[in-house]
């Protein structure tokens, strides 16, 4: 027999059942294909249920802000695996990782990123360019229009944030 639903469990099903169909429609707009907007529609749904709201004011308002995250996560994801794609393109073959050495690869990328994300984005960008592209500090400077000083400033804090969080998460 089931029990009595509590009212954050109605709130979650009338937001879900007045809400799915726009919120599918709206991030429809934002990708290729509907199959993809349901997917999304359904993480954000999932973002909802795990803050567990005991009242929302402005429904769509508040799903639309969600879902925002949701697909610039969904875009940076899809970004990091293309440029991760494009990369084993240009690899000769023999070099080219394993199957499972690609997962580990696209599986760390998606952890550096979601360590990133609490960066500025000027500091985001130096820290990648030097990290990434191997570029020297004075060309980063250049292509943030900011100084060298800043640009060691923003990739020393970089360093700290990601050693925090490792540590801290349990990371490493």
């Amino acid at each position: 027999m089931l029990g009595a639903s509590s009212p954050s469990q109605d709130l979650l099903h009338s937001l879900y059942s007045e809400n799915q169909r726009w919120l599918v429609q709206w991030l429809r707009r934002s990708t290729a294909s509907v199959h993809e907007a349901a997917d999304l529609a359904q993480d954000t749904f999932v973002r909802v249920v795990q803050r567990c709201p005991d009242e929302i004011r402005e429904p769509r308002a508040f799903l639309a802000t969600i879902a925002r995250g949701v697909l610039i996560d969904h875009c940076r994801r899809m970004a990091l695996e293309r440029a991760y794609l494009e990369m084993l393109a240009r690899m000769p073959e023999a070099c080219a990782p394993s199957p499972e050495e690609r997962a580990i690869a696209l599986q760390t990328l998606e952890q550096l990123d979601r360590m990133l994300d609490g960066l500025g984005s000027k500091a985001r960008s130096a820290f990648l360019l030097a990290q990434l592209d191997g570029l020297p500090h004075r060309e980063i400077a250049s292509r943030l229009g900011v100084t060298v000083s800043s640009v060691e400033k923003y990739i020393a804090g970089a360093f700290r944030h990601c050693y925090r969080i490792a540590y801290q998460d349990g990371a490493a």
